[in-house]
């Protein structure tokens, strides 16, 4: 009689299970059918990708003006500033010079502008304060001689910076004539090795009113710097700009509308919080039930059949995309909430706002694959991916050896015969593009042909790279996907791997699932046979 009993409540017990677990591994269409339950994270995902859309689209119209208001500074901070700029840099600097007055006329001539800022400028910028003003430094080895007819040189390498400080007021009066006529104007350009001219300035972006957004106030730490040490006869000027936002701290502007349209973007920022909040709790509630009902199976199964669930059969239970969606809402939810204080211009913190919100609408917009997966044609492809994943990655491993070993040697050997191979990061980017097929030509027909030991390498380089990766490793990377995508194909004309808990639930009454069914009110709602649905939810995470 006890071990009746003790039966009966394991089939009760087993009975209650898989109904739970047939329960979970519906989609939400099913679930509604099955117990009348609202699918509340559907229909709130949903609105989440409109919400968050849209406001990644408000703050980049609204970022984009400032990195328009940046660019554009900086542009006529070079005009302004550098003499003869031609309006192009050359390579990684401005401009360059070539005689030593070129170096005292660029010199002076920055010093002039400053002083003559508010008279030269088109922009609305002005001096930080009144005790601001412009930094020169220049560094230079300490003492020694030189004598190239000789092939002599006595020089001390330890290096001395020496600095001199001129304001705006000072400019304009006979004290900078005297600072400007000083010994430290008199540079020995054989042991100089860099002047360093430094000012700030502040600007106000108007151009945000006429987008309904109050003002920005900036700063601009600008730094010219003349580099000398080559001692090649040529000293290339770079020209530096750190832009830093600032809450304006006095203004009044008279318009109404201006100030409905920002209350108006804050209100929506605090509804999508809201709505980011809701799909977090209901998402980890979510993983919590699994995670309980994931305990219950792994239980029972030992209890029943002594022995322990397989590792795959417990990833079954954890939800990936449940985790992809909380982690898009913590990063909108943070990322909304420094919005907010942008468009309050109490912070400034524009490029952390933008990694945050960009990378959540990207989680977002991944996850609507989930949906698409209830789908027979589109679940092959998202079937394909995960198969393929595995494999991608090992073969990526072993082909990124061939590519770093390609990328040291390019450097090290045409690095000083080529500008596509001067350092590692260009080098990398060229043999990316040569194996996308881009600028191939160009790349053969730069090397320049000063050794004819270096040309010859350059074509065996150039040519072994790409037969190598191109009809090599690209087709092996292609036929493994194609191999994934065949088996994926004949696993749903003979059927898929079965596993212990599929085998657990083959034999239980379907419960919501009918092969009569050929269609559904709602799309997410695909017919096909309890087993099928089942087996494709069951290897979407394999």
């Amino acid at each position: 009689s006890l071990n009746m009993m003790a039966q009966s409540d394991l089939d009760l017990k087993e009975t209650a299970l898989k109904e739970d677990l047939k329960f979970y591994f519906m989609n939400p269409c099913e679930k509604y059918r099955a117990r009348r339950q609202i699918p509340w994270k559907l229909a709130l995902q949903i609105l989440k990708i409109l919400m968050v859309t849209t406001q990644l689209v408000f703050f980049g119209l609204s970022n984009q003006l400032v990195v328009s208001f940046k660019e554009e500074n900086t542009v006529a901070f070079k005009h302004l500033f550098l003499k003869g700029y031609s309006g192009v840099d050359e390579d990684d600097y401005s401009c360059s010079i070539y005689t030593q007055q070129d170096a005292y006329d660029s010199i002076f001539y920055v010093i002039n502008q400053y002083r003559q800022l508010k008279n030269v400028s088109l922009g609305t910028l002005g001096y930080e304060h009144e005790g601001s003003g412009l930094k020169i430094c220049k560094q230079q080895y300490k003492k020694g001689t030189m004598l190239p007819s000789n092939d002599s040189l006595n020089i001390d390498v330890s290096t001395e910076t020496e600095c001199i400080f001129l304001k705006p007021q000072e400019l304009a009066g006979k004290k900078a004539e005297l600072k400007l006529n000083s010994s430290f104007f008199s540079l020995e350009f054989y042991r100089l090795i860099q002047v360093e001219i430094s000012f700030k300035l502040k600007g106000i972006a108007l151009q945000t009113i006429h987008a309904r957004e109050l003002p920005d106030c900036y700063a601009f730490q600008n730094t010219i710097t003349f580099n000398n040490r080559a001692h090649s006869g040529k000293i290339k000027i770079y020209f530096d700009s750190d832009t830093d936002i600032q809450e304006c701290k006095d203004w009044h502007i008279v318009s109404p509308v201006l100030q409905k349209n920002t209350q108006y973007i804050l209100a929506f920022d605090g509804f999508v919080i809201l709505s980011c909040f809701a799909s977090l709790i209901l998402c980890t509630r979510s993983i919590i039930l699994a995670m309980k009902l994931q305990k219950r199976f792994v239980n029972f199964f030992l209890e029943k059949y002594k022995r322990h669930v397989c590792h795959a059969d417990r990833l079954e239970f954890i939800n990936g995309w449940y985790v992809l969606v909380i982690i898009s809402d913590v990063m909108t939810i943070i990322g909304s909430i420094l919005k907010m204080e942008i468009k309050a211009k109490n912070l400034a913190s524009y490029d952390v706002c933008s990694i945050l919100l960009g990378t959540s609408t990207l989680f977002v917009w991944v996850g609507v694959i989930r949906y698409l997966g209830y789908f027979q044609t589109y679940n092959v492809l998202i079937l394909t991916m995960q198969a393929s994943l595995p494999k991608v990655l090992r073969f990526c491993c072993c082909a990124g050896m061939i590519y770093l070993g390609y990328t040291f040697c390019g450097w090290i050997v045409l690095g000083p015969y080529h500008e596509k191979f001067e350092d590692l990061n260009t080098v990398a980017e060229c043999l990316f593009s040569l194996v996308n097929g881009d600028d191939m030509f160009a790349t053969f027909a730069q090397i320049q042909q000063k050794s004819m030991l270096v040309w010859m390498f350059s074509r065996l380089y150039l040519y072994s790279f790409i037969s190598l990766f191109i009809y090599m490793i690209l087709s092996l990377f292609i036929a493994l996907i194609t191999d994934s995508y065949d088996t994926i194909k004949k696993y749903q004309q003979n059927g898929f791997p079965v596993t212990d808990l599929h085998e657990f639930l083959k034999d239980h009454g379907r419960v919501g699932y009918g092969k009569e069914r050929t269609s559904m009110p709602l799309v997410c709602c695909y017919g096909v046979g309890g087993d099928e649905l089942l087996t494709l939810c069951l290897l979407v995470w394999k």
